[in-house]
């Protein structure tokens, strides 16, 4: 049996953070590593797909800017595989390593499993928690029922990130935020694409408008977007078509099918159980991070499922090292569920922290409703932009920004004056004061202001 201060189950980043946070200190701290370390978001998702989107989004804003238009030239679609690819890394994680070996962080590679109190089973190995176990094994790709999918062998985002080769076309089944971002990219890629979404929409979990603008856009790039239909059989004929059959009937045919529905927790096959924890679905914490009732069990990132982002895996892992540490970072702890940031890499972008309107509603917040164009301002004049709108949610017993969407185009560093202004709770009336530079697209906070005739 080895012995560690702490051990970590999953090398992504919130498993590395908690390792590093903790082993800065002088503990002697283990991470489990199964797979990659540097997890999902640095080989398969984040990463690649922005690597995948960007070339073509420029290109368009390029275009969008007279004098520049005519520079713009065609995607080098090798080049970009090729830039993807690097970095990536090749899907070789050792740049990854030195960063856990400066920080005396000892990588054990196999799968690990909770075996009883403060103990992991890493194959016929066991580890030795003096202090803490700390599970970051996050999440996969759900796989829905539907007769035929699974034998015709569909991509998920693992695949769709990392192709070598662009398919001539393809059919996307989900309209969340991997559907989009993945319709996008290929097309730009020169894939034709079918964009299969279901009853809820596009982008449901955002303000209603949000779905309105980025599906008018990507049918707009030339994206088959097919509103309120589902699949209900997926064939595979041969080595190189695949048929979905909707709900009404018709069927879509193309050379591979990505499956975008969502995610689930890896929690199946962690050993919960020997601990007496439920080992079904998301795993419930507390704002510490902890397994209510295990004081020594702590769960980060995306299976928790508070906040299904990296930045925010991250914070959570600070949260839970520092408890583990005895600081009480707790005490400030602000940003995490509603309060997340995010980022959808379209065109449009979306930008949103915090409430929409609907759950603002839900959860019994009075709020004034503030829409302001995101180019309608001098700095939109020259931009290259696509409009878009930024809505503010203000708290009106409060006196409190509690939720900002902003889509349009590069609006995804806007999101940071946001988030300040919701975490750091500031007076919508001292806002007022952080005046924006002239002519910058930020202006969109002098509108709000404005708007509310402050």
């Amino acid at each position: 049996m080895l012995s560690f201060d702490v051990v970590v189950i999953g090398a992504g980043p919130g498993g590395e953070v908690a390792a590093g946070r903790l082993a800065e200190t002088g503990l002697d701290v283990a991470i489990v590593e199964a797979d990659k370390v540097g997890g999902e978001c640095s080989y398969y998702a984040c990463i690649p797909s922005k690597a995948l989107i960007r070339p073509g989004a420029l290109l368009a804003e390029a275009s969008r800017v007279p004098g520049a238009a005519a520079a713009v030239g065609s995607l080098d679609v090798p080049a970009v595989l090729r830039r993807r690819d690097e970095l990536i890394g090749d899907l070789d994680d050792s740049g990854q390593l030195p960063w856990l070996t400066d920080r005396g962080v000892q990588l054990i590679r196999g799968w690990g499993r909770l075996a009883g109190e403060k103990q992991v089973a890493v194959g016929d190995e066991i580890l030795e928690a003096r202090l803490a176990v700390v599970l970051a094994g996050g999440t996969r790709p759900a796989l829905p029922p539907i007769d035929g999918l699974a034998e015709a062998k569909p991509w998920t985002n693992r695949e769709a990130t990392t192709s070598g080769e662009i398919p001539e076309s393809l059919i996307v089944i989900g309209g969340g935020v991997v559907g989009v971002e993945m319709s996008q990219a290929y097309n730009s890629l020169g894939a034709r694409v079918t964009l299969l979404v279901g009853g809820r929409g596009l982008l449901p979990r955002e303000e209603d408008f949000v779905g309105a603008e980025v599906g008018r856009s990507l049918t707009e790039q030339g994206v088959d977007v097919r509103g309120g239909r589902r699949a209900t059989a997926v064939r595979r004929t041969d080595d190189t078509r695949v048929t979905v059959t909707l709900d009404d009937g018709s069927t879509v045919t193309a050379d591979e099918v990505l499956v975008a529905v969502g995610r689930e927790p890896q929690a199946d096959d962690l050993g919960l159980a020997s601990v007496g924890v439920e080992s079904r679905g998301y795993v419930t914490v507390d704002e510490r991070m902890r397994i209510p009732g295990v004081n020594w069990l702590y769960v980060v990132g995306d299976l928790n499922g508070r906040a299904l982002f990296t930045h925010m895996a991250k914070y959570q892992a600070a949260i839970a090292a520092d408890d583990i540490l005895g600081r009480d970072m707790v005490a400030t702890h602000l940003a995490d569920g509603l309060g997340s940031p995010r980022v959808i890499f379209t065109e449009p972008q979306v930008a949103a922290v915090g409430h929409t309107t609907a759950t603002a509603e839900a959860a019994g917040l009075r709020v004034r409703v503030v829409d302001v164009p995101t180019d309608g301002n001098a700095g939109g004049a020259y931009a290259g932009g696509v409009g878009g709108t930024s809505r503010f949610l203000i708290d009106e017993e409060r006196d409190l920004l509690v939720g900002v969407t902003i889509t349009g185009t590069a609006v995804a560093d806007f999101l940071h004056a946001a988030t300040i202004a919701i975490v750091g709770e500031v007076p919508v009336r001292r806002l007022r004061h952080a005046i924006p530079a002239f002519p910058t697209r930020s202006e969109i906070w002098l509108y709000l202001f404005n708007a509310l005739g402050i």
